[in-house]
């Protein structure tokens, strides 16, 4: 049985999203792209962070027993993610905001519906993290406490309030309705959660791999930055917008890992 604190850190993400999706029914027009740039490059500051303070780092001082080889569930963890990431990558057919041509498989899909799965797949990583790291806390582990696991969800939710927006504004200039788009915009927040139960679920299964199973979020996570964040906030002139909005979310996720870790 979950504990109530266990819960109510798990949703604080999904609620992230939920309220940005919700803006959609209060403005009008797309989001300009100075300011996708912006969110994207803090999206991916925040990302960065939550996998060096609250993943990599715990998952190393977990295996300092091991001596010189300490590095090993890290390296071995965060490659893991890597390939998983890329491999959902070739196998679901999505499409990334102010591209011209989907990627993975050939399909009939809308262009709506790979929109919000591009989305979907960006959160996958992000519901992992939130649930190893409450594994990681709810198994008693020293290197992660509540107020650590907190941290993680808060900054979580941060990013995922203008990824909210920024899916579901554009599904709206499609030629959505509002409340559709707010229902997909909600609903690509929705793998985060279950993801996070997933992950504890599998971690508390197996305990004495959490380092790996911290890594391998860091892992994915990196994946998403490079792969779709960093191209996203230095389109067009005047990139450096994205490169100072990812400072800012870097230093944000890390203020808030260390004040309240």
């Amino acid at each position: 049985m979950l504990d109530k604190n266990i819960w109510i850190g798990i949703l604080i993400p999904f609620l992230g999203t939920s309220l940005g999706a919700a803006c959609v029914l209060f403005m009008k027009g797309n989001i300009c792209l100075t300011v996708q740039r912006a969110l994207s490059g803090f999206a991916g500051g925040v990302m960065v962070a939550a996998s060096i303070w609250s993943l990599l780092i715990p998952a190393l001082e977990q295996s300092a027993a091991m001596g010189k080889w300490s590095f090993v569930p890290a390296a071995a963890g965060f490659w893991f993610g890597i390939l998983f990431l890329l491999l959902l990558d070739h196998i679901i057919p999505h499409l990334h905001r102010n591209a011209r041509q989907a990627e993975g498989p050939k399909t009939k899909l809308r262009r709506t519906t790979m929109l919000t799965l591009a989305v979907t797949l960006h959160n996958i990583p992000e519901g992992m993290a939130v649930g190893v790291v409450y594994a990681a806390f709810s198994a008693g582990n020293p290197q992660i406490s509540l107020a650590a696991a907190l941290a993680l969800s808060i900054g979580i939710a941060i990013q995922n309030f203008p990824e909210g927006l920024i899916i579901s504004m554009p599904l709206r200039s499609e030629g959505m309705g509002r409340s559709k788009a707010l229902l997909y915009g909600v609903l690509s927040g929705v793998v985060e959660p279950v993801g996070a139960l997933l992950t504890i679920w599998a971690a508390w299964l197996i305990v004495p791999a959490l380092p790996y199973f911290l890594s391998f979020a860091a892992g994915a996570m990196i994946y998403v930055v490079v792969e779709e964040l960093i191209p996203e906030m230095s389109q067009g002139e005047h990139s450096d917008v994205g490169t100072v909005f990812f400072a800012l979310g870097f230093t944000v996720m890390m203020i808030l890992d260390v004040a309240l870790g």
